[in-house]
């Protein structure tokens, strides 16, 4: 997303608002003219949830609603923006949107995460839950972000081992830190990332052909599946864990699923991704 526009140009070029569309209550109306100050700086405070909707459309005024409802209960702690996709569509494209309703939160001027259509309210929830805990503390502008934070130094040398990018030793300190505490978010949630990283890391980028060829082979999806997730393809990793889960039965089975709850484990369990793959992988079991 950074660097997709000219904000330069946007704010020289005022936007007219002629559609006569109502912006779901509670939420800044976004223009071409306020698009710097309403998302992008002001996300260096506050997390900003960008909502690209169309009057058109009854789930996104249903979603705007929704969200608008959550912006107001959390009194400031993040920041609803709507983009009407039909008044100023070159900041919808400035978003990528391919579908309405679209969401995207940005922090810092970079987007977090994202998801497309309705979400229930609990799912919303958490999904806000989540982007605050990711920011907390760390946004520039924040106000919070120059505050001291107490933090034990057998975590802060595993968080330095892991930003250096020496994995064994950062895998090492997070699970000395388990073996004291092993209900600790941070490192149980670091030492799964660490173990995937650098099991990934180490397959054959050809993994992707070769499973394709043997569909039935175990080990060989696993490896294609590991490539796909080191690619970005989440979707198609989940999809053939979840297709191998069908064609498999008793011990081979359990074994292809607890491969792929590993990997659904290593996000956010609000990720849409996720919540549509444990659905898939439910039905394939039942």
């Amino acid at each position: 997303m950074a660097g997709a526009v000219d904000l330069s140009a946007l704010k020289q070029r005022p936007s007219t608002n002629e559609g006569g569309s109502s912006a779901p209550a509670g939420g800044v109306e976004i223009t071409e003219t306020n698009l710097e100050d309403e998302v992008l700086v002001r996300s260096s405070q506050v997390p900003v949830v960008v909502l690209l909707w169309s009057p058109r459309s009854d789930a996104s005024v249903q979603l705007g609603d929704a969200l608008a409802e959550l912006a107001t209960a959390d009194g400031g702690k993040w920041s609803l923006a709507t983009v009407d996709v039909d008044v100023v569509p070159r900041v919808a494209q400035m978003f990528g949107v391919q579908a309405i309703p679209t969401v995207v939160a940005l922090a810092a001027g970079q987007p977090l995460s994202s998801f497309q259509g309705m979400q229930p309210p609990e799912q919303l929830r958490r999904w806000i839950d989540s982007l605050l805990d990711a920011v907390a503390g760390k946004l520039p502008g924040s106000g919070e972000a120059g505050e001291a934070e107490d933090v034990d130094p057998a975590l802060a040398q595993a968080r330095a081992s892991l930003d250096a990018g020496d994995f064994d030793a950062a895998r090492a300190a997070y699970q000395a830190i388990l073996d004291g505490d092993p209900n600790h978010a941070e490192a149980k949630g670091a030492v799964r990332q660490i173990d995937f990283l650098q099991r990934a890391s180490s397959r054959d980028p050809g993994a992707i052909a070769a499973a394709d060829a043997a569909p039935d082979d175990i080990e060989a999806a696993f490896a294609a599946a590991d490539v796909e997730m080191l690619q970005q393809n989440v979707e198609a990793a989940f999809d053939r864990l979840i297709g191998l889960v069908k064609r498999t039965a008793g011990d081979d089975r359990t074994k292809v699923r607890t491969r792929l709850i590993e990997l659904f484990d290593l996000f956010d369990p609000a990720d849409p991704e996720v919540i549509a793959g444990r659905r898939k992988l439910a039905n394939a079991l039942y």
